[in-house]
């Protein structure tokens, strides 16, 4: 009996250092979710999101960006299909590597990534949403309209800094805004936001090192929140719904990032600002 007494106690005791051991994270809707406090990375450069994001390109919104568009390139998505997406036929994004692009909404990195050791709690901080991957598949005026519409806030103030949330940070193309330009005003979306009634601030400079073409189709590699329209993101569910193999899929964007942190920058993050972003 004292044995048997002896080993639950010892059960007990390994539990409770179990948990006590254990990193947990409130996300922004209130979840606790658990995470792996054996991931670690080192940062050389510090990574700017925050109200740097909102305001132009940052190193982070690139290197975030970047691991969106590598894990549709390097086919690690076509894993994380939803099981009636495969079923349907969708098993793979339907874009070559120099139409598919990655976007990602400034609102959406809300904190930095400091200079030395970081893990999963730091990315946590960065994106404190359940976030999962999307693909979007737009012709090349819809990606025009929808980088205008998340560009309308610039530049950024204290005033504009709420609508400033939808500025998009890119990989697989460089884009100019021309804020001497006001932006065209249409129907309001949104409490801080309006749909563009034309397009004349956002030109689209190239596209994986080719020409822009407004008549092509493009894979948009984002999240789930935009895919259903967040913030300035109106084109987005409009152009899902006009090409069925849009979807979004079970993969966790936070995990995406540490597979790209781990697979092909073998643990270390050393980036600058990469001229993706012109602002006039």
């Amino acid at each position: 009996m004292k044995q048997i007494v002896s080993s639950v106690l010892a059960l007990v005791l390994c539990l409770a250092l179990a948990t006590a051991c254990a990193v947990t994270f409130t996300d922004a809707h209130g979840n606790v979710i658990e995470l792996d406090e054996t991931l670690e990375a080192y940062c050389e450069t510090p990574l700017l999101g925050g109200d740097a994001a909102r305001a132009g390109e940052t190193n982070l919104g690139d290197f975030w960006a970047d691991a969106l568009r590598w894990f549709a390139v390097s086919r690690g998505i076509d894993a994380w299909f939803e099981e009636d997406d495969v079923t349907a036929g969708i098993t793979a994004v339907d874009a070559d590597e120099d139409h598919t692009v990655a976007l990602w909404n400034a609102g959406n990195l809300k904190a930095d990534i400091p200079q030395g050791k970081f893990g999963a709690e730091t990315l946590a901080a960065v994106l404190p949403y359940p976030n999962k991957v999307a693909v979007v598949y737009m012709t090349g005026n819809q990606l025009l309209e929808a980088l205008e519409a998340s560009s309308q806030g610039l530049p950024c103030t204290e005033e504009t800094k709420d609508a400033c949330a939808a500025l998009m940070q890119v990989s697989g193309l460089s884009y100019t805004v021309d804020t001497s330009r006001p932006y065209d005003r249409g129907e309001a979306y949104g409490e801080k936001w309006y749909r563009a009634a034309s397009l004349s601030r956002v030109t689209i400079d190239s596209v994986n090192g080719r020409p822009f073409e407004p008549d092509g189709t493009y894979a948009v590699i984002t999240s789930n929140a935009n895919f259903n329209g967040m913030d300035a993101s109106y084109i987005f569910p409009e152009a899902a719904q006009a090409n069925e193999k849009s979807t979004i899929t079970t993969a966790v964007v936070r995990d995406v990032v540490w597979q790209y942190i781990s697979q092909v920058l073998k643990g270390t993050v050393n980036l600058e600002v990469q001229g993706r972003i012109s602002i006039k």
